[in-house]
């Protein structure tokens, strides 16, 4: 079954910074082995000022479970995660089955 891996990444303490750091996050993600599609979203701030819920939210697609398991096992995973603890900002990672259509 196709499967994508979803970051949901939070509030940065500093978003500057994280945006600068966020593009060797999006080169690590991108070099993932047997990645079909990336999809990256900048969470749109809120109407009325109040804080995002997230900040940004990052979509890896795969063709199978066994592609994203096997993915996340590599250096480009590892450098990926690594960037992303340096950043400082928490996420979290759900692997999803897409259903499609």
């Amino acid at each position: 079954m196709p499967t994508k891996i979803t970051f949901v990444i939070d509030n940065p303490a500093d978003p500057d910074a994280f945006e600068t750091a966020y593009k060797g996050i999006a080169d690590s993600a991108k070099q993932l082995p047997k990645l079909r599609r990336y999809e990256a979203g900048k969470v749109w701030p809120k109407e009325n000022g109040s804080p995002t819920p997230a900040h940004r939210t990052l979509d890896l697609y795969f063709d199978s479970y066994e592609d994203a398991s096997a993915a996340v096992t590599t250096p480009h995973a590892a450098d990926l995660f690594g960037q992303l603890k340096a950043s400082g900002t928490t996420f979290i990672a759900l692997f999803s089955e897409v259903e499609e259509g």
